[in-house]
């Protein structure tokens, strides 16, 4: 990512930054990122509130958030299954294998989802604040203290 237009592009995945979980399956998808594009962003940041601003179905969304084109006007956003979705074809290889689940019904996945949403914290902990990502990967997380 050192062209600074393609950084300015590059899809985010806003998650829930104090969440044990989602701070698990971050690590998980840094470890396996071979483009290293992919930037991150917690749900309470200055760049989540923007992209909530510009897409109002958001605003009571507790979920993990797949950015497209962030801040352009073909800005689009997935979220629940459908992020994961885009999560497994952006790093591909064997992480495409999951997307067979798109045969399950969209509103069976999300309810499925939501139903591991309300007790994630009870299955992977939560961290008082957000942690500090690496300084090897600090670069690809946007308002990362």
């Amino acid at each position: 990512m050192s062209d600074s237009e393609n950084a300015s592009t590059a899809p985010v995945l806003l998650y829930d930054g104090v969440c044990g979980v989602c701070n698990r399956g971050v690590r998980t998808i840094l470890r396996f990122d071979r483009r290293g594009t992919l930037r991150f962003a917690a749900l309470d940041s200055d760049f989540a509130r923007g992209v909530i601003a510009r897409h109002p179905e958001l605003a009571d969304v507790d979920s993990v958030v797949y950015v497209t084109n962030p801040g352009g006007s073909d800005e689009t956003v997935d979220i629940q299954s459908a992020a994961m979705f885009r999560v497994a074809e952006y790093l591909g290889g064997p992480w495409r294998l999951t997307l067979a689940a798109r045969a399950i019904p969209p509103f069976l996945r999300d309810w499925a989802y939501a139903r591991f949403a309300e007790v994630r914290y009870h299955v992977g902990g939560q961290y008082d604040t957000c942690p500090i990502p690496p300084p090897e990967v600090r670069s690809r997380f946007i308002d990362a203290a």
